[in-house]
């Protein structure tokens, strides 16, 4: 049977895949606690969902525009000017069914066959296959963890060829959960508008920031790196509203027209009544996104003590999102409770085999010397989860 070369060529989400065995052992009455898939533990506010069914209500359960509704749009474009310093017209704006989509389209958008794309990693497991969807080609720039998992403009500089078409980047990141300083994006900025290349600016974490740093959108800058960047975001991280599914690009008027004709033969438009919870989101009380910031800052400072203080593992202290990257340098090559350590995915399975806690492997992230942990989860569980992973380092 022939089947098509590139859909064979993806590789699976492994933050997905750790989740649905994390879940398919929970199923079996096994005790787990996940630090997997990344998404806030908090229920989405009330009046948020009394927005949906509103619209529900209403009747408000039709096609919309392909792009999303004008009043969203408008919406959206008010957030870019309150939150970012940030001009825009609904005609610059793409609502798609959530952040994800909003980047395969983006990378859709702007790719040609061979067009290469460049990645910093440690990045999220799904920027390489989005770009192989799209046809390009990704390219990758190794950033340290004694680099703050960030790179610099020399590295950036080197990677790029006469093939280069855009940078992502993500800032807060998943999984590092690094950000980027105006310092740092500005030189960034002014490489891409010095060669022509576009910037994806996944910004989908920019509320989740914390120890007195401040999130800038590169777009922000100037009129010729606006040009150039496609701007992505969404509702699911800041409003705990993941399974909504709506996201949103602002970006030039041409490839903002070219996503909108792409995402109408690919899916129509947006959930009708998820984007009337979404108008919601963004035009409603604000509180939520404080209250889930000191709960994570909580979480974060007791899991990076908690690792710290841990035998053979270490981490260093992210600022934004809800991730902590594990060093487990110093456990490879070594044997845990009768399973020899020869890199993140041999550690991932031996914990969730022999003390039933799942976490990410870096692997799928770029990075074979770390695991990934979520502290988007209750204290209870992170304190036990803990506890798991450190009498599992002494087995």
């Amino acid at each position: 049977m022939v089947v098509s070369k590139k859909a064979l060529s993806i590789s699976p989400s492994s933050t997905l895949a750790i989740d649905a065995k994390a879940k398919k052992m929970r199923s079996e009455g096994i005790d787990i606690i996940g630090f997997g898939a990344g998404e806030p533990d908090f229920d989405t506010p009330d009046h948020i969902k009394k927005a949906a069914i509103d619209a529900i209500n209403a009747g408000f359960t039709k096609y919309t525009p392909a792009s999303g509704t004008l009043e969203l749009k408008q919406a959206i474009c008010r957030k870019f000017k309150r939150d970012n310093g940030l001009d825009y017209n609904p005609s610059n704006i793409v609502i798609s069914n959530g952040a994800k989509h909003s980047l395969v389209n983006a990378l859709q958008a702007i790719c040609n066959p061979g067009d290469e794309v460049i990645i910093p990693t440690p990045a999220w497991v799904s920027y390489p296959e989005m770009v192989k969807l799209a046809d390009g080609v990704p390219v990758y720039i190794h950033c340290s963890e004694e680099e703050g998992f960030k790179f610099t403009i020399d590295k950036l500089e080197k990677a790029i060829t006469d093939k280069t078409r855009a940078i992502i980047i993500n800032s807060p990141s998943n999984p590092t959960g690094m950000i980027y300083s105006e310092e740092e994006l500005r030189a960034v900025a002014d490489l891409a508008v010095s060669k022509g290349i576009y910037i994806i600016s996944d910004e989908i974490y920019e509320k989740l920031i914390y120890d007195g740093y401040k999130h800038v959108s590169i777009a922000s800058f100037n009129d010729k790196i606006k040009d150039l960047t496609i701007v992505v975001n969404g509702v699911s991280k800041s409003y705990a509203m993941t399974g909504w599914r709506i996201g949103y690009t602002a970006s030039n008027e041409q490839i903002a027209k070219i996503m909108a004709n792409v995402q109408s033969h690919a899916t129509s438009n947006p959930n009708s009544i998820a984007q009337k919870a979404a108008l919601a989101a963004l035009e409603g009380p604000q509180e939520i996104i404080d209250e889930m910031s000191a709960e994570f800052v909580k979480r974060r400072d007791y899991m990076v003590d908690r690792i710290n203080s841990m035998n053979g593992v270490s981490c260093i202290k992210p600022n934004g999102a809800f991730y902590v990257m594990m060093n487990i340098s110093k456990l490879i090559g070594k044997e845990i409770a009768g399973m020899k350590i020869t890199g993140s995915d041999s550690f991932a399975e031996a914990l969730l085999e022999k003390a039933n806690v799942a976490l990410v492997p870096g692997s799928g992230f770029g990075t074979d010397i770390h695991v990934r942990l979520s502290y988007a989860t209750s204290m209870e569980n992170i304190v036990e989860g803990l506890n798991r992973i450190e009498k599992f380092l002494s087995m």
